[in-house]
Formats: structure tokens, C-alpha cells, sequence
């Protein structure tokens, strides 16, 4: 029988390099994908951070500076931040919020003659219409008293609740300011520290002037416009600053609870509502365009991979990212979309009278959500550039980690929470009613995690309980920082060693893209050498310079004799020499690495041929020194 012929060289290399070649291609095409997300993640940035500014953040520290910490001239210096008690509230509309809505003067006391009948706060910022206050009640009556106590109080206002709002008129009951006005703005309701505040209530406007506000203010203090019904106050105005093109929204909020008192908080918006004014603008409505093109080719490649790979396009995590990111840009753009032509729409609309009160807040909430969409986007998009990183090989052990300990992490996780809310509940039912940091149960969750990073004030804790508030801290200390953390990163880093050890003995099939670069930028060097360097050498001086009187080219021939003698090529043995001189032909072929002797011979018969040529020029010794390098 006839013994079967093995298979050629070239087929057995073929073979060999068929996984190579594979695996080649799809780093080709992840790099091809890579280079296109970067695009996409470098046009994301720019129309992200081309919305914000550090003016943004200067205006809203002077404004805050204004209207939340300038004290009144009297001796107490009630501040908004101070504000405890309708009292004070009074004290504080008709001194520093009057100041600071109204710039009458220069520094000076000059009269400020060319207002054109509109305040500049700080001479920069034109105030858009005049401020709105308006307040919302509960009706009396509306929570239980116990007999023990009828007969002492007579009067009950449980805290705000919308059906508890009280609409009915009260007080002189001839303005806006003592009827109910059920106001269909489109702001949406306030949520504040103890409730949910609608957008209707009882609503005044301050004057022009403040003069005429402060006689306005004066005059609903002594006829008594605030309640003990009262729950809420809102103060609202905006302004508009044209050096940097920014509106920002003021609304400055009082809530007086149930229990008596009074909870200040205040919401300072600086927003670009007119976006496209400079030449920059344009270029970031270019980058929103192009961002709006990303998004459906990402939608169409989605759909197509669902398409093919149907089932299995849902098991890998990467893809539910893909998705997520792109629900995110399509709330996003839509956002955008909404919020550009309610701004066009509304604008001439808000700024036509100058006696009334410019509802901003709505347009800037919109643009507030749009903002925050954009940033969770960026911060997703970031995310993903993991994707990948993870055909690099230490990126690829740390995803081999995580996925090997998932399982264990999640498992250990439930136990770890089960602890971590036990103590939660056992702080707020012990120190609730006594320490701000755990007032309500997110508050608790909160303050053991500071406990946790070691951002905790014991004292407090201590103060009130001596007994519990030790052995609180204490206890959750030891269990939770010294063990079930250091369970955590036992876990991970056991996990961690067992995925290095196998790499260790079985090297991952996972192709590097910086071997794959490594591999081009090599190949590109040999190949830029091997066709501009040799051929330069083998073309001789004649290439560049013309031979000399006495020659006919006979450097040129000597060169070239000298580079074959130096670089030979491994003839076929199928056919017969290549004629030529004998002293021309090496005698015999020798291993692929030849000795140091071999080379410095070589390297002298170079030498000698190019010295032969007649005048030794530049050109001919770095010609040598190249030959000499290339042989080593």
C-alpha cells in the first residue's frame, strides 16, 4: 500500500495560521468600532461640558451670598437661614430680601437714573418682571383633638396635604392676595422637608419699586396674611444676566410645620436657555446633530444583532448597555427637543410684560432634567469603553475576577444588608427623636455608611443615650468595618489569585489589542525598512548624484557588488547559479546566524568594494554603517 504523502509546508503553515488570522480580523473590526466610539464619546463630551460653565457656578455663589446669608440691620440679624417663626420671616422680606431685589443706587447713594423703571442686582443682573409670594394653607379642623383636651384647645391644623388645603377666602378678601388661585402653571409640585406642595395657593406680586414693596409688605404684615393655618411660603423671582448669557431662577422657600416653627430651603438655578447665540453655539448644535446620527445608527446596529442573535443578544451584559445607553439618548434628545420649543414659544411670551411675574422655573427644570439625562449618559458612555479594555490581558483578569465571585459577592451581600439595616432600624428607633443624623431612616442608612468611613460625630450618639449609643457604635464598628468588609475583600482577592494562577499555567485565547498594535507597528517598521532603506542602498550614489569625470559608474557597480556579498538571498536549489564573479559568490551557505568572525568579514568586504570607487563621500560611509547595522 501506498504510504500516504504528508502534507506540503505551505499547507501545514496555512493550518497553523488559520486561528491567528481569525482572531486578527476580529481585533481589526473591534478596533474599527473603537475608533468609531471614540468619535462618538468625543462628540458627547463636548456638547456635555460645552452647557456648563464656572459662571454657572459664580452666580449662583453671589446670589446665595445675597438672598440666603445677608443679615438685616436690625440688632438680631435675621437671616434667611435663621428664619424661625413667622416674625421672622416679616423681618427678613422687608430688609434683605427688599435689598437685594432692589439696586436703586450706586455704591455711592447716586440715584441710578438710567434703570429704564428695572432693577440690575449687583448692576449686572436684570431682574425679569417682579418676584412672586405666594402661600398655602390647611383648613382648621382637620386633625383630631382628644376629649381630654377639648375643652382646652378649640383650634387644630394638621400638617399640608392637599385635601386638606384650605381654598376658602380669608382676611380682607378683596385681592389675589386674600383668594385662592388655582394657577395651571406648568412647574411641577415642590417637594420639600414635611410635604408636597402644590402650584396654586394665595398669590401677591411685589411693586416695581421698593418703596411701593416695602408699603405692600408692611401692609399684609398688620392685617395678618400669614396664618397658623399657613404650611408654606414661596418667594420666586429670576433674572437674567446678558455678559455671560444666563437666567438664573430664584425660589427662596419657608415651610412652617405642624409642630411650629419654621424649615427654610431654597433652590438657585443658573441655566443657558438661549443656546444658540455665538459661533461656539453653533458648533455645539453641529456636535448635538451628529450625536442625534450616532443614536440611530446605534439603534439600527442594535436591531440588527437582536435580529440575528436573538435570545442569546440578551445574555451578555455588554448589550444590555448598549440599550441602556441608548434609552438614555433617546430621553435625552427628547428633553432637548421639548425644552427648545417651549423656550421659543414661551419666551416673548414671559418677557412682554414687565409688571408681572415670568414663571422660569418650569423652563429651567426642564433644562435641569436635560442636563442630568446628558450627565448619566456621560458617565454610561464612560463605562463602556471597559468593553474594550477587556481584550487586554490584566483587564481581562479583573473581568474574570468579578464575574468568578459575583455569585459569592452577591450572597455575601444579602447577609451583610440584612445586618447593615438591622442596626439602621435599631439608630432611628433609639436616637430619631434626638439627633439630626438620624431624624428618618434614610438619614440612618446615610450616617452608617460616614460611620463606615470613619465620618461620625460619637457625641452625639452618646448624649443621647449613654447606655445604647456606646454599645450601638461599638457593635456596629466591630461587625461591620472589621468583618463583613474584610469578607468582602477576602473574597475578591482569593477569587483574584485563582484567576492569575490559571493565567499563569494556561495563557488566555483572548488576543491583547496592544499585541495586535505591537504587531503592526513592527511590521510597518520592517517594511518601511526593508523597502526604503535596502533600495536606497542598492541604487548607489548614481540614484542622487551624477558619476564622476573620470568614471563611467563604476562606484555604482562596486556598491552594488558590495550589498549582494553582504545580504545574499537563499537560492532555489531547482536552479542552476547565478553567474557572475567568483569573488562575488559566497563559497558556501551557511546556518541562518552566522558567527561574529563571519560578520566582521563581511562587514570588511563591504568596506573594501565601497572604498574601490574612487573618492570616499558622505553618502558611502553612512551607506556602510547602514549595511554593517542591518547585518548585526
Amino acid at each position: 500500500a501506498m504510504a500516504t504523502s504528508p502534507l506540503p509546508s505551505s499547507g501545514v503553515a496555512l493550518v497553523k495560521r488559520r486561528p491567528s488570522y481569525s482572531k486578527e480580523l476580529e481585533m481589526k473590526s473591534t478596533l474599527r468600532e473603537l475608533l468609531v466610539y471614540i468619535v462618538f464619546l468625543a462628540d458627547l463630551c463636548i456638547l456635555s461640558f460645552g452647557m456648563v460653565s464656572t459662571d454657572m457656578y459664580y452666580l449662583n455663589r453671589v446670589m446665595a451670598h445675597l438672598f440666603l446669608e445677608t443679615s438685616s440691620s436690625e440688632a438680631d440679624g435675621v437671616t434667611f437661614r435663621s428664619i424661625s417663626s413667622i416674625a421672622d420671616f416679616w423681618k427678613f422680606a422687608e430688609g434683605p430680601l427688599l435689598d437685594g431685589l432692589y439696586w436703586d443706587k450706586w455704591y455711592n447713594n447716586v440715584t441710578l437714573t438710567m434703570q429704564k423703571n428695572s432693577s440690575h442686582i449687583y448692576y449686572e443682573n436684570l431682574l425679569l418682571g417682579v418676584a412672586q409670594v405666594r402661600q398655602l394653607k390647611v383648613r382648621n379642623g382637620t386633625c383630631s383633638i382628644y376629649p381630654y383636651f377639648q375643652t382646652l384647645l378649640k383650634d387644630c391644623y394638621r400638617e399640608y396635604r392637599y385635601r386638606a388645603e384650605d381654598r376658602s377666602a380669608f382676611g380682607l378678601k378683596n385681592g389675589s392676595e386674600w383668594k385662592y388661585l388655582s394657577v395651571s402653571s406648568l412647574s411641577p409640585w415642590y417637594w420639600g422637608y414635611v410635604g408636597l406642595y402644590s402650584n396654586g395657593g394665595f398669590i401677591f406680586t411685589l411693586p416695581k419699586s421698593k418703596r411701593d414693596s416695602m408699603e405692600k409688605l408692611v401692609f399684609l404684615r398688620q392685617n395678618s396674611w400669614l396664618t397658623r393655618g399657613t404650611r408654606v411660603v414661596f418667594i420666586d423671582f429670576s433674572m437674567y444676566n446678558a455678559n455671560v448669557n444666563l437666567f438664573c431662577i430664584i425660589r427662596l422657600v419657608v415651610e412652617f410645620p405642624a409642630t411650629g416653627g419654621a424649615l427654610t430651603s431654597s433652590q438657585i438655578y443658573s441655566v443657558k436657555l438661549l443656546r444658540y447665540v455665538t459661533y461656539y453655539d453653533y458648533f455645539l448644535a453641529s456636535c448635538e446633530v451628529t450625536f442625534c446620527l450616532f443614536v440611530i445608527a446605534f439603534i439600527i446596529h442594535e436591531v440588527i444583532k437582536i435580529a440575528k442573535l436573538k435570545r442569546d443578544y440578551f445574555r451578555s451584559a455588554w448589550n444590555w448597555l448598549n440599550i441602556l445607553l441608548v434609552v438614555i439618548s433617546i430621553i435625552a434628545i427628547a428633553f432637548n427637543i421639548y425644552r427648545t420649543v417651549e423656550v421659543s414659544l414661551l419666551m416673548e411670551e414671559l418677557l412682554s410684560n414687565s409688571s408681572v411675574y415670568p414663571d422660569f422655573y418650569f423652563l429651567a427644570s426642564w433644562q435641569v432634567h436635560y442636563n442630568n439625562m446628558i450627565a448619566v449618559n456621560v458617565f454610561f458612555a464612560w463605562i463602556k469603553i471597559f468593553k474594550y479594555l477587556s481584550f487586554n490581558k490584566t483587564m481581562t483578569q479583573l473581568s474574570s475576577t468579578l464575574s468568578r465571585c459575583a455569585k459569592d459577592i452577591i450572597g455575601f451581600a444579602i447577609m451583610f444588608f440584612i445586618i447593615f439595616f438591622a442596626y439602621a432600624q435599631l439608630g432611628y428607633l433609639v436616637f430619631g427623636s434626638q439627633v439630626d443624623e438620624f431624624s428618618t431612616f434614610q438619614n440612618c442608612i446615610f450616617t452608617q455608611f460616614r460611620i463606615v468611613l470613619g465620618d461620625f460625630n460619637f457625641a452625639t450618639v452618646e448624649e443621647a443615650n449613654s447606655i445604647l449609643g456606646p454599645i450601638y457604635f461599638i457593635t456596629f464598628v466591630f461587625s461591620v468595618f472589621f468583618v463583613l468588609l474584610n469578607m468582602f475583600l477576602a473574597i475578591i482577592n482569593d477569587t483574584y489569585s485563582e484567576v492569575k494562577a490559571d493565567f499563569a499555567v494556561i495563557p488566555s485565547q483572548e488576543f491583547a489589542i496592544s499585541d495586535f498594535l505591537r504587531q503592526v507597528s513592527t511590521h510597518f517598521h520592517n517594511h518601511l525598512l526593508s523597502s526604503n532603506v535596502v533600495q536606497s542602498l542598492l541604487a548607489g550614489p548614481s540614484a542622487t548624484q551624477a558619476p564622476s569625470r573620470g568614471g563611467t559608474g563604476s562606484s555604482s557597480r562596486h556598491v552594488g557588488a558590495a550589498v549582494v556579498t553582504a545580504l545574499p538571498s537563499r537560492p532555489n536549489p531547482g536552479l542552476p547559479p547565478r553567474p557572475g564573479p567568483a569573488r562575488e559568490r559566497p563559497e558556501r551557505w551557511g546556518p541562518r546566524r552566522d558567527t561574529y568572525e563571519q560578520r566582521q568579514r563581511r562587514t570588511q568586504r563591504v568596506s573594501l568594494g565601497a572604498g574601490t570607487a574612487g573618492k570616499s563621500t558622505t553618502r558611502n560611509k553612512n551607506m556602510t554603517i547602514k549595511v554593517k547595522v542591518l547585518l548585526l
